[in-house]
């Protein structure tokens, strides 16, 4: 597995997955062949968490070589991160709660021995203690592989899933806020309310080749409960008029802005704004800010060639920032922060896919994956 923290690099991953992994992604996408047989499924979510390469534009190609119909399954996993943001938007409260619930139960798990055995990969469950090894080196985790191991987490090490969200988010180079704590708490149950997702011995062993030995397992476990209810919250998502001659700022989410609808507006700088670990509640491994920071340099490097002013400063640096666009960094740690400063003058600009797709994320993905093909309509 090797993740290039660069748009050229991942342009030539999905050129590659197109022409020889693209047709059979239907039938093999659950399959998990170890870390060095990944041509099955595309490993690109590192690049789309953060903007370097848009969900349209994966759509856009996959539809140059297969119909929507061939294409169906590989075009609903993209829109899965669309519809995941889309839902924590219109109920911010989850992820708000998520980090109230962590702070508690990381002060009681600090010294668990458990805890410690299950993050150090020192369980009696071959097949997990390689994902903890393959999560912490490559950054990075098969989504069939993903559910496995949070419901081994939650069901059969009894650790519980806030802890199991905060580790993956430390290591992915995919992680994102919606996407995270959504999947988690769907595994458990408490997304869907009483359907909680169980791993087993057969299908581990079926969807990795028999790799395993060794799977023992809780396969009767009953869903986590919560009392907790999120209603709707209403919002729009519109863009104001663009005043000429302001900085915008761009986070993490957006790293390739020359390729954004909004790069025609005159904006008098663009700023990337980078998010630290001393900013952060969750603090990421040294292997996925590296990989954040390179790719911020990419995206400088990109905007200058095309003669586009921008500079990369910390997300404390903007502080004293008294009139300025951003481009909106979605529910999580960088909006907290953003928030928790006041600022006086700012406006949120959205991407166009964003401010059309999230109205239809008011209910569960099943209702949400029929507009797919008006979203893509739109678009194309």
């Amino acid at each position: 597995m090797n993740f290039k923290p660069n748009r050229s690099y991942a342009i030539k991953k999905l050129e590659d997955f197109i022409k020889n992994g693209l047709g059979d992604y239907s039938k093999l996408r659950n399959f998990d062949f170890g870390p060095k047989k990944r041509g099955n499924i595309s490993c690109l979510s590192p690049y789309v968490t953060h903007g370097v390469i848009s969900e349209v534009e994966l759509i856009k190609k996959s539809l140059n070589k297969y119909s929507f119909v061939k294409n169906e399954k590989f075009i609903q996993e993209i829109m899965w991160r669309t519809f995941w943001k889309g839902w924590m938007e219109l109920r911010p409260d989850v992820w708000k709660d998520y980090l109230l619930e962590l702070e508690k139960i990381k002060y009681k798990y600090k010294e668990d021995q458990n805890y410690q055995t299950a993050i150090n990969g020192n369980t009696d469950i071959e097949c997990f203690n390689e994902w903890v090894s393959e999560l912490k080196e490559n950054n990075y985790l098969h989504n069939h592989t993903r559910m496995w191991f949070a419901s081994i987490w939650i069901f059969t090490l009894e650790l519980p899933w806030q802890l199991g969200a905060e580790f993956f988010m430390q290591h992915l180079y995919d992680g994102d806020p919606a996407s995270n704590t959504l999947g988690w708490r769907w595994v458990a149950g408490i997304q869907t309310k009483g359907k909680n997702y169980l791993a087993s011995e057969w299908n581990i062993k079926k969807f990795t080749n028999n790799r395993f030995k060794n799977i023992k397992l809780n396969e009767n476990a009953l869903p986590k409960k919560s009392q907790k209810f999120y209603s709707i919250m209403k919002r729009d998502f519109l863009n104001h008029e663009i005043i000429k001659n302001k900085n915008l700022l761009v986070f993490e989410n957006n790293l390739s802005f020359e390729l954004s609808d909004l790069i025609k507006k005159k904006f008098n700088k663009i700023q990337l704004i980078t998010n630290k670990n001393k900013n952060r509640k969750i603090k990421l491994s040294e292997n996925t800010m590296n990989f954040k920071l390179g790719l911020f340099e990419d995206q400088k490097k990109r905007l200058e060639e095309k003669s586009i002013e921008c500079e990369i400063l910390d997300i404390s640096e903007i502080e004293h920032t008294i009139e300025a666009y951003l481009l909106y960094p979605t529910v999580g740690e960088t909006l907290d922060y953003i928030k928790s400063k006041n600022f006086s003058k700012i406006t949120f600009l959205y991407r166009k896919l964003d401010q059309f797709s999230w109205q239809y994320c008011n209910k569960g993905f099943f209702n949400f994956k029929n507009y797919i093909p008006k979203i893509i309509k739109e678009f194309s």
